[in-house]
């Protein structure tokens, strides 16, 4: 039985795996890593068996992995996680991508003490939102944490969501086995906004 489209898919018009098919990459595959997770990553603060979740094409896993951590990526896009493992290949970084739903992350029947989501959050709507914070609880480890990078109230309207920084702490409370430690602001660069979009870095413990 096919899985029904995320609100992204309805709203776009298109699926995740589109996204990453044609000539043009997807606004968000930039090609590297987000500054905010090599800053952290950088502090030390990136440990552990380490999920990228919605890897796309795996940057994100990647960094990790050549910190010398196990690291799996997941996405629904087939074709990301190709490109994800030929990227792997060609710079030899011994990391792990599989397809997979972030709404049913339990599945993959393993924990971690380093959750990353890079622009994932900010694309479900109030419905998804529940089941996606149930979702990563259920394989991250107690005291593991989780970082979020989304787009925050004062990006422009350009498409996915924009996320106030009290819809992050209300997402990720205590009654959901979560803490907001903090949140910072950062930015996202993007295919067409190189100078960035105003974004919100936040760091979540787990309960």
């Amino acid at each position: 039985m096919p899985r029904p489209p995320t609100s992204h898919e309805r709203t776009s018009g298109r699926s995740w795996d589109d996204s990453y098919q044609g000539h043009d990459p997807a606004p968000w595959d930039i090609g590297r890593p987000q500054d905010a997770f090599v800053r952290v990553a950088s502090e030390g603060g990136i440990s552990g068996a380490v999920l990228d979740a919605g890897c796309g094409t795996g940057e994100h896993a990647l960094l990790a992995a050549a910190l010398g951590l196990p690291a799996l990526g997941v996405d629904l896009a087939a074709t990301a996680i190709e490109l994800a493992r030929a990227k792997a290949a060609e710079r030899g970084i011994d990391a792990a991508f599989a397809v997979a739903d972030a709404f049913e992350l339990d599945r993959l029947e393993r924990t971690f003490d380093t959750v990353l989501d890079c622009g994932l959050f900010h694309t479900c709507d109030e419905d998804e939102r529940s089941k996606y914070v149930a979702s990563v609880a259920s394989v991250t480890e107690q005291d593991g944490t989780l970082y979020v990078l989304c787009f925050s109230d004062d990006a422009p309207d350009i498409g996915p969501r924009r996320i106030r920084q009290e819809e992050l702490r209300a997402s990720f409370s205590p009654q959901s086995g979560w803490n907001v430690d903090r949140v910072e602001p950062a930015l996202i660069r993007t295919t067409f906004m190189e100078q960035g979009v105003p974004a919100w870095f936040a760091t979540v413990a787990r309960l």
